[in-house]
């Protein structure tokens, strides 16, 4: 399992003077890149193969509350993927200076090309490295389906108006 370590900075906060929501976003994002680093997945080379990641939802349960000055461990989970990389899904846990979890992410994404604008199955040398990945007892291997388990559809104004 990958952790990554931060202090909760004031700018950390919300009016409650506890982490903030966009915090936790901010955290596991973080998180997610630094590993994807580590797998050779930087600005560079997904430039160079025209690709970037999309989140298509990240679901937030919170426990307890997290304040600042606090170490904040993240954990990084591989749930799933599809075969050919496209998909994929990834668990977050959040623990305190002493180990207890305070938060859980699920989170679901994607890849995009960046040219063509439409989701996209990974080159050969990152999909090698995602199947090289320490996968979670529950990893599963996607289809599209998976990723309309949250069905949702969009309502314009107009339609929600009349």
């Amino acid at each position: 399992m990958f952790f990554k370590e931060f202090e909760i900075r004031w700018s950390d906060t919300d009016a409650n003077r506890h982490l903030a929501n966009s915090a936790y976003i901010n955290f596991m994002s973080h998180t997610r890149m630094a590993y994807l680093q580590q797998l050779g997945f930087n600005q560079k080379s997904m430039a160079a193969h025209n690709i970037g990641p999309v989140v298509f939802y990240e679901h937030v349960y919170y426990f307890k509350e997290a304040f600042p000055g606090m170490p904040v461990k993240v954990s990084l989970e591989f749930v799933g993927m599809s075969e050919d990389g496209m998909f994929f899904e990834f668990r977050h846990n959040f623990y305190d200076h002493k180990g207890k979890n305070f938060a859980r992410c699920e989170m679901m994404g994607a890849w995009i090309d960046l040219k063509e604008r439409k989701l996209t199955g990974l080159p050969d040398k990152f999909l090698k490295a995602f199947q090289s990945m320490e996968k979670t007892a529950d990893f599963k291997t996607l289809t599209k389906e998976d990723t309309r388990k949250h069905v949702q559809v969009p309502k314009d104004l107009e339609d929600v108006q009349s």
